[in-house]
């Protein structure tokens, strides 16, 4: 690491035409601060399913190998052929990677806003975060109270708009209730912070009784285990006694959404006050936003016709053309924003270690 911040290294991630991925360390140079901006030393980095789809894109990494020296290390894998025509945008091209992080101010620019940085450890969003070195707008980064450390820090931005981002889609498309997969997870357990404070009913699905007990201690009151031989009554069950018509899928790929779809139909048509040939009218809408089963979605379409499948990210879901939907997601959390900087604890809901870059 240089001394004099000049320098520093980055993490870079490069899929070649010939099929091949090369994850590397670059020497970067750090820019100059301008008035209103700071040069973060960055200490700790999570690593979020959208980072992964970047480092790695559609590798097989079972066939990753070792290469290079002890100061300049390089991993290597193959792509499948069938992946590549996916990933015609970034080849042959060096990418970094990283959405958000934390560390400590080491340089700032000469306006005020910039100079009260100076030394303050910050949480940041901006890109490019798996590096020693970043120069951020201030705007990018938030103070944390002191005590907290970078790496308990680091997951202020990502995790908590998408559990805010999931509400208001929620409340923009109708529902009352919502179903989340992986439910266990630092933003699940984020989401069960939200619905309780909310009054919004939520249906945990899980796929452990570790991961029940986890969210039950937090308060939780729908859990069901994917694993159990009873899932289908008992997710219909919460279905029915929520109300729950919406969902937010992180496994993506088998049967779980399908499955979900199932449940709230049979759970739709347990009060529904006239029989229809074509199933409930009720619509039933499942967002897939995660990919940690790989495999095809498989639809056994027994929950009639008045159903969808999609994509939800947060990103999207953020940008200019989506203003109507952002004011009570963004307000809510610039609320969060200015109570975490004036605390002695992290006001997002729990947030677990990140992993150091």
């Amino acid at each position: 690491m240089s001394v004099d911040h000049k320098t520093g290294l980055q993490l870079r991630s490069l899929i070649k035409k010939n099929g091949e991925l090369e994850l590397s360390l670059k020497e970067i140079a750090t820019p100059e601060p301008g008035p209103d901006e700071v040069v973060v030393r960055v200490e700790a980095s999570p690593i979020n399913p959208s980072d992964l789809g970047l480092l790695v894109g559609a590798a097989d990494m079972t066939t990753a190998k070792a290469s290079g020296t002890k100061d300049a290390p390089v991993i290597t894998a193959k792509v499948p052929e069938a992946a590549m025509n996916a990933m015609a945008g970034r080849l042959d091209e060096s990418m970094p990677v990283g959405n958000e992080g934390a560390g400590v101010v080491v340089k700032t620019g000469s306006s005020d806003a910039a100079k009260a940085l100076m030394g303050k450890t910050v949480t940041i969003i901006g890109g490019a975060m798996y590096s020693q070195y970043r120069c951020l707008k201030v705007s990018e980064c938030l103070p944390l109270p002191v005590g907290i450390t970078p790496a308990e820090g680091a997951s202020c931005f990502v995790n908590p708009l998408t559990a805010l981002g999931m509400t208001e889609t929620m409340r923009r498309e109708g529902h009352k209730a919502l179903v989340h997969t992986a439910a266990a997870s630092n933003l699940g357990q984020m989401l069960n912070k939200i619905c309780l404070k909310d009054g919004i009913g939520l249906v945990n699905i899980v796929r452990s009784q570790e991961q029940a007990d986890i969210l039950r201690k937090i308060g939780a009151k729908y859990v069901v285990d994917s694993t159990s031989q009873t899932f289908m009554d008992d997710l219909t069950k919460a279905l029915v006694e929520t109300g729950a018509t919406l969902a937010f899928d992180a496994i993506g790929g088998g049967k779980l959404a399908g499955q979900i779809l199932t449940c709230m139909e049979i759970a739709a048509n347990k009060t529904a006050k006239v029989y229809s040939r074509y199933g409930s009218s009720v619509h039933k809408q499942v967002y897939i936003y995660g990919g940690l089963d790989t495999r095809p979605i498989e639809l056994n379409r027994a929950f009639g016709m008045a159903w969808g499948v999609g994509g939800w990210l947060l990103f999207p879901f953020l940008q200019p053309s989506s203003k109507p939907r952002l004011p009570a997601t963004t307000r809510r959390w610039c609320r969060c924003r200015r109570r975490c900087s004036s605390t002695t604890s992290l006001s997002t809901p729990s947030a677990r270690p990140a992993k150091n870059t």
